[in-house]
């Protein structure tokens, strides 16, 4: 399994105080994406620039795709735009893996033979190699997870101990979920002042 398919199945398996937006777990799946990059020296960071690294094949299909959509040509591309390119629908598209895999189920109606209603976790290894590292703490997965939203502690101070191109991603997927909300808050304002006008408010 992958930091990816962990942070996913811990948005899953924990209970939070508010529900996981889709858009900032999918900017942290791309975060995680580019930290297991590092771990597997598919790339490094120069400051906040991905330099890709000799491309191989991984036994992750997602991770492979990742890989092989990494921008090649200097100046290379900033985590920060990765984050906003890659994440886009990534959360719907590691979902779909997992339920392919069997790790996901969902509910039955009981008169339809279709699966209707939330995704819900299979008792798997997965499961359980990911609630490991959630229960111990471990700082990648634990900040990632606090950047989506699972729980109410900041990501800066959960994420202790990372080394520096780690913390970039993290500092970047902040940033990025931040913004995220910046925007839905703006276009809720928005909307809102709209409908006052149609309504003469």
């Amino acid at each position: 399994m992958t930091t990816p398919r962990d942070l996913l199945i811990t948005t899953m398996d924990v209970r939070s105080s508010r529900p996981v937006e889709q858009g900032a777990l999918s900017l942290a799946l791309a975060g995680a994406e580019l930290i297991d990059l590092i771990d597997a020296q598919a790339l490094t960071l120069d400051g906040d620039r991905i330099v890709p690294g000799p491309q191989w094949t991984l036994s992750d299909r997602l991770l492979n795709e990742a890989m092989s959509s990494l921008i090649r040509q200097a100046p290379y591309e900033s985590v920060g735009d990765w984050l906003w390119r890659r994440g886009r629908g990534l959360a719907a598209a590691y979902l779909a893996d997992l339920e392919a895999e069997g790790q996901v189920t969902r509910r039955r109606h009981r008169w339809m033979s279709v699966p209707t209603g939330r995704a819900g976790l299979v008792d798997s290894p997965a499961r359980r190699r990911a609630a490991d590292r959630w229960t111990s703490g471990e700082p990648v997965l634990a900040g990632l997870a606090a950047a989506a939203g699972v729980h109410d502690e900041p990501a800066e101070e959960v994420a202790t101990g990372v080394d520096e191109p780690v913390a970039t991603v993290l500092g970047a997927v902040i940033d990025a979920v931040t913004e995220l909300e910046a925007v839905r808050q703006r276009r809720s304002i928005e909307e809102a002042a709209f409908d006052n006008i149609w309504r003469g408010e």
